[in-house]
């Protein structure tokens, strides 16, 4: 029954949205007090579900998606996307250039969260839309498959380092095993699928829509590279720091502080907007317009991912996972398969992949021993179920939808589809190390 109620607040909510024209945020809203009340969560606290959903949500994301935004329209603005383009282009060749940005996707995912690294890379993939008027969706497929599949697989990602301290595997093997598995992963999820959505037609978000500008007053191409992957260059910086083993405690806490993506973006958009900004001639008063033009276009994107997050805490808070995962651990099945089921299933209807991946080893992981099972693979077949046909209940569902600007229809076609193809692809990668290994 728990399942039942679960898929029909889903459907509910896209019929709302797509057949009802309903603001989606207002449509979260009612679908996340309702779903709360269907699903037994006392009503007195069903709104507390919702607003520590929302405030979760927007907690960890709101700051940098914000200065990830005027980041970004400074990046474009300055014309410093359009000198990184020209410089891809040269490097690649324009028909390679969706391969030059799942490199950079991959490159970039492997240290840092999913979302930050979406809002950081998502100026380069509309810069080079613009630029070679080329299908946003088709150009930024890859670029997001890269990043979600080192979300999904890969150390020091939340999930994937959980799992390997609850199954007891090797984190060096697992970051071995998960490579093989990610790179013909991320190909067939990226490039090759992306020739299918080609002629999905999009209008992404007009803050990040570069002015051209002359090719004299471009920014130089050291400095356009720089100010715009400082963030990522900083985070990676300081992850491979704390791989060191530092162990003095005041070392480690400023390594922290000063790593912490708030800090990191907030840094990087200051030396932007000297870089790109006032040594270039720019005011302040117009570098902090643009600042504000850039939060005012992603404003609903945030309501947007609030609501996301509502929902998301009231399947938490009602114990969805837990049924479910309960009923399915039983079959006898491989367990590799099995670990992935229950992780695919607890996906859908959660939304959340690092919740998704922590619910099933709090399952899986007391039983793995008498499964004999390969406890590296394990944690890599429930990472591929975690991220699992990414849909309604999932922030980066919206994400994708509202910053490409697309339809919910579009969206399952492309992103939903990419993410179910992960995970497929995943589970296989798993199973055929299994038959070698």
């Amino acid at each position: 029954m728990t399942f039942i109620i679960v898929l029909i607040c889903i459907l509910l909510l896209v019929v709302m949205i797509t057949w009802g024209k309903i603001n989606s945020f207002l449509a979260f809203l009612f679908i996340s007090l309702l779903a709360g009340f269907l699903l037994g969560i006392p009503m007195n606290k069903i709104v507390h579900s919702v607003q520590q959903g929302i405030g979760e949500m927007l907690g960890s994301l709101v700051i940098v998606i914000c200065l990830g935004a005027m980041l970004g329209k400074l990046v474009a603005e300055s014309g410093a996307a359009q000198q990184i383009t020209s410089s891809l282009r040269k490097i690649f060749g324009e028909k390679n250039i969706q391969w030059a940005l799942m490199v950079t996707g991959f490159i970039v995912g492997l240290p840092l969260f999913f979302d930050v690294s979406f809002v950081l890379m998502i100026p380069l993939v509309f810069s080079v839309v613009y630029q070679y008027k080329l299908p946003a969706v088709y150009v930024g497929l890859p670029m997001m498959a890269a990043i979600s599949v080192t979300h999904g697989f890969l150390p020091p990602h939340p999930s994937p380092v959980s799992l390997v301290s609850q199954f007891n595997a090797n984190m060096g093997l697992t970051l071995l095993y998960g490579l093989m598995i990610a790179i013909p992963t991320v190909i067939l999820a990226g490039p090759v699928f992306a020739r299918s959505v080609k002629n999905i037609r999009s209008t992404p978000l007009q803050t990040f829509l570069p002015q051209p500008v002359p090719a004299e007053k471009l920014p130089g191409t050291a400095s356009s590279f720089l100010s715009s992957l400082l963030p990522v260059l900083l985070l990676i910086f300081f992850t491979l720091i704390t791989l060191t083993g530092i162990r003095n405690e005041h070392a480690k806490q400023l390594i922290a502080f000063l790593g912490n993506p708030v800090v990191v973006m907030l840094f990087s958009l200051g030396v932007a907007t000297y870089t790109l900004g006032l040594k270039r001639g720019r005011s302040m008063m117009e570098i902090m317009n643009h600042y504000g033009d850039a939060v005012k276009d992603i404003a609903l994107i945030l309501l947007v991912i609030a609501g996301a997050g509502a929902l998301k805490q009231v399947f938490i808070d009602s114990g969805v996972s837990r049924q479910i995962a309960d009923g399915l651990s039983g079959f006898n099945i491989n367990p590799l398969i099995s670990g992935w089921l229950i992780a695919a299933i607890i996906r859908v209807c959660v939304g959340s992949a690092t919740v998704t991946g922590l619910t099933t080893a709090s399952i899986i992981a007391p039983v793995l021993a008498q499964t004999h099972a390969n406890p590296n693979l394990m944690v890599l077949s429930v990472g591929a179920g975690s991220v699992m046909f990414s849909h309604v209940n999932d922030a980066g569902f919206w994400m994708f939808k509202e910053y490409f600007n697309i339809t919910v229809k579009q969206t399952f076609l492309s992103w939903s589809l990419m993410e179910t193809i992960i995970s497929f692809a995943g589970l296989a990668g798993a199973l055929i190390l299994n038959a070698i290994i």
